[in-house]
């Protein structure tokens, strides 16, 4: 046992949980806290960031990064009211994130103080554990249970500590329970649930696998399940990389943010194997197709959108029963066919990106990036069509990992989660931030917090000074063009004068000539952030929530009408319908 300020407690709890960083900026009601961060410099570093947003976000990009919790605190007030955007960032995404907020001393709560707010009710929807202190002592104890309720419930913990209470001497103890953050135990699925699955699957002609998050960290089963089964592969969007982005049966995602051959397989589909996933545009699915779906959570059973037969259970253990039982059809025409369709989207990218004919296209970008990503890189991708180019670009073929906003979808998210990418990234690895520019001016002054800490982040803007996303919705639904034109701004120049590198490109030429410029500057050792200005065309990322390509499906006049619109030749890009039928394959 030993005397220290409870403060200083409450980071070595912190310490004992593995926590290694934590984000915030200082004020008067959480100055204790942040005396304890520094008497425990040694263990665990404070980042300053130049917003609390910024730390909230990058907290939640620790997270989704690691598994492990992300920490950020905010004083009292202002402080605490700017953690809301990365703490319900956080929330939707169903990720572990502890949130320290300041308070007034004890003796001035309810005597209208300066900066006094009743934080507890504040914090009520977002937090799945919330209380305040009450008494120095048992800060260390409340730390401890806001940890566990943060891993048990994958959500967000807030504890409220009063400034008198931090500053208190205590007598501090290690807690002797061990820190437990993971599962240690085996599940067991129903065997009537792993029968039926297989049945299903028998008497399917055209089923896919719908992949969530729930299968992170399960990729050799992903891809041996659907090799064994011969079954197409689409994941949802924050799942990126649960199947290797370039194994043959990997057809991307589906929606807006998606591709052309994960829209037409579910199209065509008439199974859908919905694991580890409460996917919200679900719903947008074809309304004949059976559904089983596999969830961990009761509550996310039927969610989204109805299902044929529930399995309340772990998708990695569930996909592992149906393995176990031997099954191996016979290879299909269904996956022959999906795969062409793959390879038919991915030379169209790979065209796109050798051409600047009309401007730069974002697809030049995504491609260098893939080209010099390592292994153990980390992409933070902000929201938006910067979103998309994202999703179809980027490799998540060795051990990359990849965090996004997902349900919460905020913009802003790249810059921050690039901060959390480079404090976890292995040594060698790299990390990118890809935003648009509307993403990148809401966070560009953390640019400061990469170059303060060495954190040589390559931030990528997209710029095409409009909010593209919003602007596609404006378009699609008839409204004015309002509100949605940005002003221009240098950011290269603005990297250079926060403390960075700054490049800018504008074609194909300088794309390679800059990409490999940032090569030889992070083989060389570069602890600077670099900002790479792309100036792209303004053009919309190819629309794929709805792609009518197939003329049986939609017409001939439809099709064409689209194809022109993209610049798709139909020539090469075939619809899977009519690649099915070719081969007699037809539901």
């Amino acid at each position: 046992m030993a005397k220290m300020i409870a403060g200083q407690a409450l980071v070595k709890v912190l310490e004992e949980w593995g926590v290694d960083h934590v984000y915030g900026i200082p004020g008067g009601s959480i100055n204790h806290t942040v005396e304890g961060l520094y008497l425990e410099r040694d263990k665990v570093k404070y980042i300053q960031v130049r917003h609390e947003e910024v730390g909230a976000i990058a907290a939640s990009a620790d997270a989704k990064y690691t598994g492990k919790i992300g920490v950020a605190f905010g004083s009292a007030g202002p402080g605490a009211t700017h953690l809301f955007n990365g703490l319900y960032d956080a929330k939707m995404d169903h990720v572990p994130v502890l949130a320290l907020i300041g308070q007034v001393p004890t003796a001035t709560i309810n005597t209208n103080y300066f900066q006094e707010m009743d934080e507890v009710p504040m914090f009520a929807d977002v937090s799945v554990y919330n209380r305040t202190v009450t008494t120095a002592e048992q800060i260390p104890y409340v730390i401890n249970q806001a940890i566990r309720a943060a891993y048990r419930e994958s959500g967000v913990a807030v504890v409220v500590l009063p400034e008198d209470l931090t500053e208190a001497e205590i007598d501090y103890e290690p807690s002797k329970t061990p820190r437990v953050w993971e599962n240690n135990f085996t599940q067991l699925i129903d065997g009537h649930a792993v029968n039926d699955g297989i049945s299903m699957i028998q008497n399917a002609k055209h089923p896919v696998l719908y992949a969530g998050r729930g299968l992170l960290g399960a990729r050799d089963t992903v891809e041996r399940f659907s090799e064994q089964f011969h079954i197409p592969v689409i994941t949802t969007v924050p799942a990126t990389g649960v199947i290797s982005t370039d194994h043959e049966n990997s057809l991307g995602t589906f929606g807006r943010l998606g591709t052309k051959p994960a829209f037409e397989a579910l199209q065509h589909a008439d199974l859908i194997l919905f694991v580890g996933s409460e996917f919200p545009f679900a719903r947008f699915w074809p309304q004949n197709v059976k559904i089983l779906q596999v969830n961990i959570n009761p509550y996310d059973i039927g969610k989204t959108v109805p299902v044929d037969y529930a399995v309340i259970g772990d998708a990695k253990t569930y996909l592992e029963a149906l393995m176990k039982k031997g099954l191996s059809p016979e290879p299909s025409q269904w996956l022959e066919q999906n795969r062409v369709n793959k390879r038919n989207w991915d030379a169209w990218l790979d065209e796109l990106a050798l051409d600047d004919s009309k401007g730069l296209h974002a697809e030049t970008i995504t491609k260098h990036i893939a080209e010099i990503a390592g292994p153990d890189d980390l992409y933070a991708v902000d929201t938006g069509n910067v979103s998309e180019w994202s999703v179809r670009g980027l490799p998540m073929n060795a051990r990359q990992r990849f965090a996004i906003s997902g349900l919460f979808a905020t913009m802003g998210f790249g810059v921050p989660a690039g901060i959390a990418g480079a404090l976890n990234a292995k040594p060698g690895a790299h990390v990118w931030s890809l935003s648009g520019d509307g993403g990148f001016s809401m966070v560009a002054p953390d640019i400061i917090t990469q170059a303060r800490y060495g954190l040589p982040v390559v931030n990528v803007v997209f710029t095409n000074n409009r909010l593209g996303f919003i602007y596609k919705e404006q378009v699609d639904t008839g409204q004015h063009l309002y509100g949605v034109d940005l002003t221009e701004a240098d950011w290269a120049k603005v990297g250079e004068g926060l403390g960075g590198i700054g490049f800018t490109i504008r074609s194909v030429n300088e794309a390679d000539e800059v990409f490999a410029k940032v090569a030889k500057l992070q083989a060389e050792g570069n602890k600077k952030p670099i900002v790479i200005n792309a100036i792209i065309t303004p053009d919309d990322p190819v629309a794929t929530a709805f792609m009518p390509l197939d003329p049986v499906l939609y017409g001939e006049k439809t099709v064409n009408d689209y194809a022109a619109h993209y610049g798709i030749d139909t020539a090469k890009q075939p619809s899977l319908g009519e690649l099915l039928r070719a081969q007699g394959d037809m539901l």
